[in-house]
């Protein structure tokens, strides 16, 4: 059985405590490695290791981090194969997913960040002959960054790399629920040859290790992607003592099929939004509202396709979906298709878990993908994140009424919006309250562009620029020119 360990101060090390959690495979319910439970003592190994290396490593010249940034990538892309199959049996998402998506995307963020430090700009502005104002920007120092379970790599990376890449030291926390891939960055870092204290790896739970980190007071950053509740405690301990903190929250995605919508692509990406990792994407579209002239073929054009899904073992390529990746997490699902039926909600189709798979699965937590009619969008399923399979379908009458209803949840995360109509695109998308609008595609990413949500979907926005503000501290220079 794998033993994870943290990784702090460029070494290898095991929890002070002694103390583990098991980590379980969600495709065979098997506990298949042990994951540091690790408390404030480890958090202030990790942040005295960070405080020491942050005077050389933010003085270090911007090609060098470079370098190593993108040896880091390097050495991540020469093992894809190996942390695809680690975050497979980790996570419970197919391993095709792995391989074409999560791992190329952590290498992508090590890569663009590494290349970006390269081409930053300052302003200056000449003020009225008399001065001139420039900014610098320097790095913050410690940055506590805390990343979720269901990208665990690929968000991971998405936080690391703006982090170290602008002269920051980090004390980074991975879900205990997906750990693998984390605990195999270190090595990674090692044989890159990031200096020992750059970035610092501590394993354990939010409640201990996580909260350690947003309450300790040499940590001046925090970046969490989670659900909104912890984000909000989190926000009640970081404000007081004034750290920058930016919060990727939970979503209730809207997709938005127009009658004019080009089919042939609205259909089956409309499915992938609302499947893909098993539903377990925060930019998900769990509420598909559809034009009510189309919305009876259209929905049972899209439960035909659903029931083509491969619900299976995720080291077979023939699976589209895998197991969700925890028990806590499976019971949430089949309790809120339960609540679904209590509304007065019809299932089309899923509402349970696959009746056959093969003997390594069967004690794993799989769910079929569920769709879900008849329900009013201001019901408990409309409005709350189930962060799995289930999506329910709405008609719309009109482009007003669409709007209406995107908009009437707490959450303003991501939509999709599907119409050949320009001017109706520009419209929905400047009215619909949410962070990232798609228009005919879905989950098309730019690493240079802001991101983040609205509501309680979030605070602040990360990506590109953004990023490397947020991680940088901006301080004015005014120099007289004489003439004052």
């Amino acid at each position: 059985m794998r033993q994870l360990t943290n990784y702090i101060n460029g070494q290898r090390i095991a929890p002070q405590s002694g103390a583990y959690l098991d980590n379980v495979n969600p495709a065979t319910g098997d506990v298949f490695a042990q994951v540091p439970d690790s408390g404030a003592a480890d958090i202030e190994s990790a942040v005295t290791a960070a405080a020491q290396a942050f005077p050389d490593w933010s003085k270090t010249p911007a090609h060098e981090r470079s370098r190593i940034m993108l040896r880091m990538a390097d050495i991540l892309e020469s093992r894809l194969d190996e942390f695809a199959r680690a975050e497979t049996d980790d996570n419970g998402k197919p391993l095709s997913l792995a391989r074409t998506v999560d791992i190329p995307r952590a290498v992508k963020n090590l890569r663009f960040f590494a290349t970006a430090i390269l081409h930053t700009q300052s302003e200056s502005h000449v003020t009225d002959g008399q001065a001139l104002n420039y900014t610098l920007r320097s790095p913050r120092g410690i940055c506590g960054l805390i990343s979720p379970w269901n990208l665990p790599l690929y968000l991971f990376t998405w936080k690391i790399a703006p982090a170290i890449a602008t002269g920051n030291v980090a004390v980074a926390k991975p879900s205990e629920v997906t750990p693998v891939t984390a605990d195999m960055l270190a090595d990674v870092a090692i044989e890159a040859g990031l200096p020992p204290g750059v970035l610092n790896i501590v394993h354990g739970l939010g409640a201990k290790a996580g909260a350690a980190i947003v309450s300790h007071p040499k940590i001046t950053t925090i970046s969490f992607t989670g659900g909104t509740v912890t984000g909000r405690a989190i926000a009640a301990v970081a404000a007081p003592m004034f750290k920058k903190l930016s919060l990727e929250l939970g979503g209730k995605n809207p997709t938005i099929v127009f009658a004019d919508a080009d089919m042939k692509n609205a259909l089956p990406m409309s499915v992938r939004a609302a499947f893909a990792n098993q539903g377990q994407i925060c930019l998900c579209g769990s509420r598909l509202f559809v034009e009510r002239t189309i919305c009876e073929q259209f929905t049972k054009d899209f439960v035909d396709t659903t029931k083509q899904l491969r619900v299976g073992d995720p080291l077979n390529e023939s699976s589209n979906m895998g197991a969700l990746v925890s028990k806590p997490q499976f019971e949430k699902v089949a309790q809120y298709v339960e609540l679904a039926k209590e509304e007065g909600g019809q299932i089309l189709c899923g509402g349970s878990p696959p009746a056959q798979l093969n003997d390594r699965c069967k004690n794993g937590y799989f769910f079929q993908p569920t769709v879900i009619a008849g329900l009013n969008h201001t019901c408990r399923v409309n409005q709350e994140e189930i962060f799995g399979p289930v999506v329910s379908i709405i008609p719309f009458d009109d482009e007003n009424h669409a709007v209406e209803m995107a908009n009437a949840t707490p959450y303003g995360l991501s939509a999709s919006i599907w119409t050949e109509s320009l001017h109706r695109a520009h419209r929905v998308a400047d009215a619909v309250q949410c962070g990232t609008i798609w228009i005919n595609t879905w989950l098309l990413r730019d690493l240079r562009v802001p991101f983040g949500g609205m509501k309680q979907s979030g605070v602040g926005r990360e990506g590109g620029d953004e990023a490397i503000r947020f991680f940088t501290e901006p301080k004015n220079v005014c120099v007289a020119t004489g003439n004052n």
